[in-house]
């Protein structure tokens, strides 16, 4: 049996569409809390988040607040009449999050990566009955992602959604990560019960495009977005260029909602893959980028070693090669030669300058 079709998706039901979750990436102090969650539309926003353990790429960076920050967003809780969330990776945090009985918990990329944390996270919470949304692993694992759901629904957690932050690729030019719509659509498509949050904030990684793509999430029909907020974004600890003020936030989404009247059932096939198509190609460009600027740097070690521009043998190798790959792929050997006769040439052509 597919446990994924099992979830249903009464508890999103009780929010406006689209669900609003947002507020700053870290806690960082009492009047800072304060202050976002006062100035948060509620006409819009229906749960405040806040990251209060923050896992850094390195030790010796701001790591969160720990516990004081939970009692921070409580008092936020009983100013404005606001549903609180969070992230959890461990039991400990857990344990905390129940203390201080907040509303939704999320469980971040990282997590979801590893099947240990996700086991662990997943006991802990047995016969949970609030709300636990799951942000998909960094790479482009959608099976991964199925089975950190599993672990939940077998111990029998209802209440769960998914949060959509993009994925980690080679060099994506574009996004911090890599949105890869397609292939979240179509488990958005194989799985309609199960509640989608879109987080623009992470998948842009700077505010530019948070209006691009919370604009872009709820024309595929996403159920909400998780937008992060501060008051003061240049100083804020932790991700300041992808955060805004609450004030923009309102205008995004008053921008976003009045020029397109929302259709939940809007997925149009041919978008969807239009959408997929463009990303690919902008990456297409960015690679040949890197391609010919490594082109150059050959041509300067040549050029040091008095070293022939054309190494035929070189050549012949590498075009066995690519007709083994189009073998494998069931590519059209000739067109897959003829674009990369085009790029050979340029590369020549670089190397000789």
């Amino acid at each position: 049996m597919d446990l994924l079709k099992k979830i249903n998706n009464n508890w999103i039901k009780k929010f406006s569409y689209p669900l609003i979750i947002s507020g700053p990436c870290s806690a960082e102090n009492e009047k800072q809390i304060l202050k976002i969650s006062n100035k948060l539309n509620k006409s819009y926003v229906e749960i405040f988040r806040s990251g209060i353990w923050k896992p850094r790429t390195k030790p010796g960076m701001f790591e969160g607040v720990g516990e004081n920050g939970l009692k921070w967003m409580v008092k936020a809780r009983e100013k404005n009449n606001i549903l609180l969330a969070t992230e959890v990776a461990n039991k400990h945090h857990i344990k905390l999050a129940l203390k201080y009985k907040i509303d939704v918990l999320w469980i971040g990329a990282r997590s979801t990566c590893n099947p240990f944390t996700m086991q662990e996270i997943a006991d802990n919470l047995k016969n949970y009955n609030n709300i636990v949304l799951v942000k998909n692993p960094l790479n482009l694992d959608i099976e991964l992602w199925i089975g950190s759901i599993e672990r939940l629904i077998k111990n029998n957690i209802k209440n769960i959604g998914l949060i959509h932050r993009g994925f980690s690729i080679y060099k994506s030019y574009k996004y911090r990560n890599e949105p890869c719509w397609l292939e979240v659509l179509k488990l958005k498509k194989k799985y309609p019960n199960i509640p989608i949050i879109c987080d623009p904030s992470h998948i842009a990684g700077n505010t530019e495009r948070i209006y691009e793509i919370s604009e872009k999430a709820i024309n595929f029909g996403y159920d909400g977005l998780m937008i992060e907020t501060h008051n003061n974004p240049k100083k804020a600890l932790s991700d300041s260029n992808q955060q805004i003020t609450p004030e923009n936030l309102t205008k995004i989404l008053n921008k976003i909602l009045l020029k397109k009247k929302i259709n939940k059932q809007y997925i149009n096939d041919l978008n969807m893959y239009r959408t997929n198509i463009k990303e690919i190609d902008e990456n297409i460009i960015h690679l040949l980028h890197n391609r010919f600027i490594t082109s150059k740097n050959i041509g300067k070690i040549k050029n040091k070693y008095n070293i022939e521009i054309l190494q035929k043998e070189i050549m012949l190798k590498i075009k066995e090669n690519y007709k083994k790959m189009c073998n494998v792929l069931n590519l059209d050997e000739h067109l897959i030669q003829q674009i990369f006769d085009e790029i050979h040439k340029k590369s020549i052509e670089i190397q000789i300058k």
